[in-house]
């Protein structure tokens, strides 16, 4: 049975503003910060887990047996949003988890006039290149940034930034790619 896209995108929005408001009204900003931080983990363990997404959309399951499964692997996130996934899958739309995040970080936009930007460096940022960041997100962006840094040393050096479903990745790595298929180019076109 085809589904109306624009019943979907309505339901997608309720998700996202139910458990954001159910977050911000138990626990404010920090507790909104920290359903967008679990949901984007979960979303990752998901997405490399194809047996537990699979059996969290899976119809051949009661709809109790989907609620139950959300909210026993979930049961150590906040408690918003392991219900809020448990409905999700209960009713067969854990697989809209992704666009659910998407409209989360509207929420965080329209309501806290909030942008995430998640930085990724080889090594933690120093206090001044937190702030140099932050400023010039600031101001590039015209909002409030809240910062969300992570290391990962197989970036080699750089710097990887995202907001608003744009990235910037001035890595080593992507660098050395970058470098890599030039000198391929060129070797593969011209005599040497």
């Amino acid at each position: 049975m085809p589904t109306n896209r624009l019943v979907v995108k309505e339901e997608v929005a309720t998700y996202a503003a139910v458990m954001f408001d159910g977050a911000n009204g138990a626990g404010g900003q920090d507790a909104v910060m920290e359903v967008r931080d679990q949901m984007e983990e979960v979303l990752r363990v998901v997405n490399a887990d194809m047996d537990l997404s699979q059996a969290l959309s899976n119809l051949d399951y009661t709809a109790q047996q989907r609620h139950d499964l959300a909210k026993a692997v979930f049961a150590d996130c906040n408690p918003v949003f392991t219900e809020v996934i448990a409905v999700m899958a209960e009713r067969g739309d854990a697989d809209l988890l992704s666009r659910v995040y998407e409209a989360y970080g509207e929420e965080l936009d329209s309501k806290l006039g909030l942008c995430v930007v998640d930085v990724t460096t080889a090594v933690p940022l120093d206090d001044n290149l937190r702030t140099l960041i932050t400023s010039k997100a600031e101001a590039d962006l015209g909002k409030k940034i809240v910062l969300r840094e992570r290391i990962d040393k197989s970036i080699l050096g750089g710097i990887i930034m995202s907001a608003n479903g744009k990235r910037i990745d001035a890595s080593m790595v992507s660098q050395l790619n970058h470098a890599r298929h030039v000198l391929k180019d060129s070797s593969d076109g011209g005599e040497c």
